[in-house]
């Protein structure tokens, strides 16, 4: 059994198929990808932990498996990452997103994703990079730093799964989690050229404490980031089913690998540039506007639309901002129960922007949340207007191309974009209206810019219908195959 250097670029369900028929070693595979992280990792600053002792024994351990004769999971052997936010696996460091009075915080449990990926067989090789608490669309912090672009080491990844994103691009991985809350794996996998998927509320469990229910205000996902849309598919059937832990889980059992092999002809494709709200890089709008009519190629009808949402860009992403802000305060309450006062003690841990709104968030008033939910339910109420003629809505990702990193420890998102003001946390980023309304949605590379940046498409199906979004994204990939774009990221100056 050897490796070869194209094993680094293999699907996930490509590594999976020949460790299952002997082709391939769990213990090469393991080693081969520590070896490309070693190597590459410090030019990208992807990964923030490396659990590689871990994934060893547990290489040794689906080797047995195979040698046995067992029965297998469909991802056995396949190599991955956790996204260091709110994500764990017992005995395993977890900062938050780069707090610092959290270098040394071990978890003792488990998130839903590890424990699900790992029943499918994975293996977990470490924990990416994420900014503190996932609060905006870029990735940066002031612990490990920002996660550097594989297209382009100046720019930033995207936020918050940045390093997840960046270790795909690169080939460090074949696929990585993340999670979103407001764009988080779609954002990245626009700029880093990867298909970031997520899925419908509930398809996916969310194993919440002390509060079940505090993945709602906004929803907030755990998914996948990956280079094919067919490892999104498999990887969706080894993470989603019921989970009595999680109240909102979908009592249902689907095999998307299989349901994503349909035609498309004859949908109707709704298509908006800017979600009426938001002002667009030109070249942006310009190559999505031209990727959203391949789907005319496969036989579907694609429609420029008004969605009909009537707030600002700014009020918009303050409502983001106030909604998911009771999320990270119940997360500061635990860890003060626990003792650590992290907003009083270690307030020099968090930028100013993030202390601003968390300030902001312990005077809300249940008068303010009700009136914020009423927006929201605006945003839902479009959307499903749009989506009960139409059998998608297409927006671009996000409104700009990569930002420069900082040396600062706080990279930001654009202030302004063509002259008009844009909230630098996430006014930039056309995904964060799914997490209001629930719906799945996907970021797919539409093209690359004259820089040679990549540049996303986020596809938004109807609630609960992911199979019509992974369907759409397999036809477009088809037709726009993105492969060759990896080559820029493998021949990269290290």
């Amino acid at each position: 059994m050897t490796t070869g250097s194209d094993l680094f670029y293999f699907s996930a369900g490509k590594i999976a198929s020949l460790i299952r028929r002997r082709e391939l070693s769990p213990v090469e595979v393991v080693d081969a990808f520590i070896g490309r992280i070693e190597e590459r990792n410090p030019s990208l600053n992807a990964f923030v932990y490396k659990g590689f002792a871990d994934a060893q024994r547990a290489a040794i351990t689906a080797e047995r498996a195979v040698s046995c004769g067992e029965e297998l999971g469909i991802l056995h052997g396949v190599p991955v990452a956790l996204k260091d936010l709110f994500d764990f696996k017992p005995g395993w460091v977890s900062t938050l997103g780069g707090i610092r009075a959290l270098k040394d915080n071990i978890a003792n449990h488990y998130c839903g994703f590890a424990e699900r990926i790992e029943r499918a067989g994975a293996i977990i090789l470490g924990k990416t990079n994420s900014p503190v608490m996932g609060f905006r669309g870029t990735c940066d912090n002031y612990l490990f730093g920002p996660s550097r672009n594989p297209f382009d080491t100046e720019k930033n990844t995207g936020g918050s799964s940045g390093g997840s994103a960046a270790a795909v691009a690169d080939g460090m991985l074949p696929l990585a989690e993340g999670t979103d809350g407001g764009g988080s794996i779609r954002i990245p996998s626009a700029w880093c050229g990867v298909y970031g998927y997520k899925a419908s509320f509930g398809r996916v469990p969310s194993i919440i404490r002390p509060n079940a229910f505090g993945g709602d205000t906004p929803f907030v996902f755990e998914g996948t980031i990956t280079r094919t849309v067919d490892d999104a598919a498999l990887a969706l059937n080894a993470l989603s089913g019921y989970d009595a832990r999680d109240p909102y889980s979908i009592d249902e059992i689907r095999d998307f690998s299989k349901e994503i092999d349909r035609p498309i002809d004859g949908w109707k494709i709704a298509y908006s540039p800017n979600f009426d709200v938001f002002p667009m890089d030109k070249e942006i709008e310009y190559v999505v506007g031209n990727a959203v009519q391949s789907f005319e190629e496969a036989g579907a009808r694609v429609e420029e639309v008004k969605v009909g949402i009537h707030h600002s860009q700014q009020e918009l992403s303050d409502l983001w901002c106030r909604l998911i802000t009771p999320m990270n305060i119940a997360t500061f309450e635990t860890f003060k129960h626990a003792g650590i006062d992290l907003l009083t003690d270690h307030r020099e841990d968090f930028p100013p922007e993030y202390l601003r709104w968390m300030d902001k968030g312990y005077t809300m008033t249940t008068v303010s949340f009700f009136r914020d939910q009423e927006i929201r339910s605006e945003i839902y109420d479009a959307m499903q207007s749009v989506l009960e003629e139409y059998d998608l809505l297409i927006t671009p990702t996000v409104a700009c191309m990569p930002v420069d990193n900082t040396a600062d420890g706080n990279t930001m998102g654009p202030k302004e974009i063509g002259g008009e003001s844009v909230d630098p946390l996430i006014g930039w980023c056309l995904t964060y209206f799914v997490n209001f309304t629930g719906h799945p949605a996907a970021s797919i590379p539409a093209g690359m810019s004259a820089d040679n940046l990549p540049i996303g498409m986020q596809i938004i199906g109807r609630r609960y219908a992911d199979q019509d979004v992974l369907t759409a994204s397999r036809v477009f990939e088809s037709l726009r195959p993105w492969v060759t774009t990896y080559q820029l990221c493998a021949n990269r100056d290290l």
